[in-house]
């Protein structure tokens, strides 16, 4: 079966070097052959999350670590800032988790405003905070900086940062921003099969870490730390991802990081330029728009299952159309990963067939 090339956001297209890094022979994971492995990703996970702490390996999705992190680090109230599909996910999670939690909510489509975060959390109460760079279901970045700020002049207020479709991106800076949990997953702009995610932790959030009781062991922080001290991993690893990740942090210092974010620029622009050409309106606003994917609104009458249908059938492409309750109101394309300008035109030219 020919399986379409994904152009949805997440997983991503996988390329067959990486497939190729990934078949190696299988190794230990209590051993100097592992040991080295995992070594050899911390440069490169470190400059691409802009830490100076170890980037911490884990064999689950970043919802994993998403959960993890509130069990971490929360005490009793969490603020959720919440403006898409997944960023709306984590108070359902925080309350699942036995905390309360309360939401700076925005419609599907704008962005969090940083002062309605700071009038928030001046009611008091909130110990830790959960927030969305990249929200991959509308297309917003969310403003990062912006929201840092805010959150850090409140002392002893944990801050948790999904970037799982920002990360290599876009510029990143954890430890400037004083961000106490960074995290993304490995299938959205590192090209990776889904399976492991990747995170950072602040040495005030392993602190914090240490006096939570019943923060359970697969997630814990402080078995993380330990690990990652001999350059291993609490369980047992995705061996196979991390040959993968390895591979693919390989390449993007061939690359160079800063001509890797620019690349996701152009590729997106070119999306964004499509999108207008052919009278397509994009949710996010402007100045806070997603590099890693585009989220177009649907026309009224147009028929975009039988689009997405027709690309697929006739070019063997993918995209998607739309998430949660913008479902088929809204299509998304991504340019992550491993995209280049040739892909992207191969992409336009396909759906202007379609289109006609």
């Amino acid at each position: 079966m020919s399986y379409p090339k994904l152009f949805n956001p997440g997983p991503v297209d996988v390329s067959k070097e990486t497939f190729a890094a990934m078949s190696q022979t299988m190794i230990g994971h209590r051993g100097s052959d592992f040991e080295k492995l995992y070594a050899s990703t911390q440069p490169g996970l470190r400059e691409i999350f802009g830490t100076a702490r170890p980037v911490f390996i884990s064999t689950s999705s970043a919802w994993g670590v998403m959960e993890g992190a509130l069990r971490n680090l929360a005490r009793k109230k969490v603020l959720c800032l919440c403006c898409g599909a997944f960023s709306d996910k984590w108070i359902d999670v925080a309350r699942k988790c036995g905390f309360e939690a309360e939401a700076v909510q925005v419609e599907w489509g704008d962005a969090i405003d940083p002062e309605a975060v700071r009038a928030k959390l001046a009611e008091g109460g909130f110990d830790t905070v959960t927030f969305i760079h990249s929200e991959t279901s509308t297309g917003v970045l969310n403003d990062l900086s912006g929201i840092c700020k805010v959150v850090k002049s409140f002392p002893d207020t944990m801050l948790i940062v999904d970037t799982v479709s920002s990360l290599s991106t876009v510029a990143m800076d954890m430890d400037a921003h004083g961000i106490d949990v960074m995290l993304a997953g490995v299938q959205k702009a590192l090209a990776l099969p889904p399976g492991m995610a990747l995170f950072a932790v602040s040495e005030a959030a392993l602190e914090r870490a240490k006096t939570v009781k019943n923060r359970g062991y697969y997630f814990d922080f402080i078995e993380f730390e330990k690990n990652a001290a001999a350059n291993n991993t609490p369980c047992t690893p995705a061996i196979s991802l991390i040959f993968g990740l390895q591979f693919m942090l390989g390449e993007i210092a061939k690359e160079g990081l800063a001509n890797r974010i620019a690349r996701h620029a152009k590729t997106n622009a070119m999306i964004r330029a499509w999108g207008a050409k052919r009278g397509f309106e994009l949710l996010a606003p402007e100045g806070r728009r997603s590099f890693a994917l585009t989220c177009f609104k649907t026309p009224a009458g147009f028929d975009l299952s039988s689009f997405i249908k027709d690309l697929k059938s006739k070019h063997n492409f993918l995209i998607n159309g739309g998430y949660g309750k913008i479902k088929g109101t809204t299509f998304r394309i991504s340019n992550m990963g491993n995209e280049t300008e040739a892909t992207m035109q191969e992409l336009i030219d396909a759906m202007d067939d379609i289109l006609g």
